[in-house]
């Protein structure tokens, strides 16, 4: 027996903000940099507003709003009663979990250091000013960015993803609860360990504030808000009416905080028009080797396309709302380590449009799904 396949809805598309979400990001970084040239106090002042804990900012009270309406949608979205089906396909769960927590954290890391650290790093000249008034190499920024990515499986856009390549949207709901719950334990001790590694200062403070404000509050809320919705006005209300005004705050939150972001480090872009395409790079070849990985694997274990399709996405995408969140967190708005998340978000929609393609005319290569069901028991 095998979790249900869901079968794409015929009317859902990607929405204006999900199907032009490069654009939208392009258009915010030169917003960004104008405003940075017209109002340089800004983002300073903004960044400035926060809760402060022994005399050091932790958390910025705008950034904080704007970030938590950007997981807040999400994780409505969210039925965790899918969990308990995880069991009827334990091989494409199991594969999921392992390229998400026990690969991909590492392989971005090494890439990330190659790049970054060894082939790029004279490239990346000059020194990134933390929150905290600690001073880094600017590259070791930029790999921590990309830390903060490669830990952050993705829970939203993997549905759109795994629906555009007409895979088991069982699967993939199932996989968007599990990850949602292990990166309430997961995310900080990987990314602690990854950032120390880095020789990067780790405010832990910091860190599992930032879990426990932009995972576990939108998550419980989320919940709530869910089973509240559902038990008064009905699924089909909550799908139809209520996910149809939420769905667009998410993203429009977050290119607000782009703006912001971009206000602070339009002069770093100006100053070297490159720094994108320099993290761009490792950042895109993660997220293919990791998908190619994943998939190599589904068709090895004979997965039937249905199953290899999510897994393969799932373990390809970021979630970059937390990787932005916890960057801008722990080390500020105008960190190197919120440029790198946020070019991760850049990159991220044409490359996995891509990947879609490249699912949908391989689909021959993975046996019909009724003749597996043994095999994903």
């Amino acid at each position: 027996m095998t979790c249900a396949t869901v079968s794409p809805d015929p009317e859902k598309r990607l929405n204006i903000f999900e199907r032009y979400l490069t654009l939208w990001v392009a258009l915010c970084i030169l917003g960004g940099i104008i405003l940075g040239r017209i109002a340089p106090g800004l983002a300073t002042t903004l960044d400035g507003m926060a809760i402060y804990v022994d005399d050091a900012p932790v958390v910025s009270i705008p950034i904080a709003i704007a970030l938590f309406f950007m997981m807040y949608p999400i994780m409505v979205k969210i039925d965790f009663a899918e969990v308990v089906k995880a069991g009827k396909t334990p091989k494409p769960v199991m594969l999921t979990l392992f390229m998400n927590w026990c690969v991909k954290p590492f392989t971005m890391f090494g890439i990330a250091w190659l790049f970054l650290g060894v082939l790029f790093r004279d490239f990346i000249p000059g020194v990134d000013v933390l929150k905290d008034g600690t001073e880094v190499e600017l590259w070791r920024s930029y790999i921590s960015g990309a830390i903060l990515l490669g830990i952050a499986p993705c829970t939203a856009m993997v549905l759109m993803w795994g629906y555009l390549a007409r895979g088991n949207q069982g699967l993939t709901l199932v996989m968007v609860a599990i990850n949602s719950l292990t990166m309430l334990v997961l995310y900080g001790l990987l990314g602690g360990w990854l950032l120390g590694v880095n020789a990067m200062p780790v405010p832990w403070e910091a860190l599992l504030l930032s879990i426990g404000i932009y995972v576990a509050l939108p998550l419980v809320a989320g919940y709530f808000t869910r089973k509240w919705i559902i038990r008064a006005k009905g699924m089909e209300w909550f799908q139809t009416k209520f996910l149809h005004v939420l769905t667009p705050i998410s993203i429009i939150a977050l290119l607000g905080t782009l703006v912001l972001l971009f206000s602070f480090k339009g002069d770093v872009i100006v100053d070297n028009p490159l720094t994108i395409l320099w993290i761009a790079i490792p950042l895109a070849i993660q997220t293919v080797l990791i998908f190619a990985i994943t998939y190599g694997l589904a068709r090895f274990f004979r997965f039937s396309y249905e199953n290899a399709a999510p897994s393969a996405m799932i373990g390809a995408s970021n979630h970059f709302e937390v990787a932005i969140a916890t960057a801008t967190m722990l080390y500020g708005l105008s960190s190197g380590a919120a440029l790198a998340t946020v070019v991760g978000v850049l990159i991220e929609v044409p490359l996995m449009l891509w990947l879609v393609k490249i699912c949908v005319r391989t689909k021959h290569w993975f046996p019909r799904e009724d003749a597996v069901a043994e095999t994903v028991r």
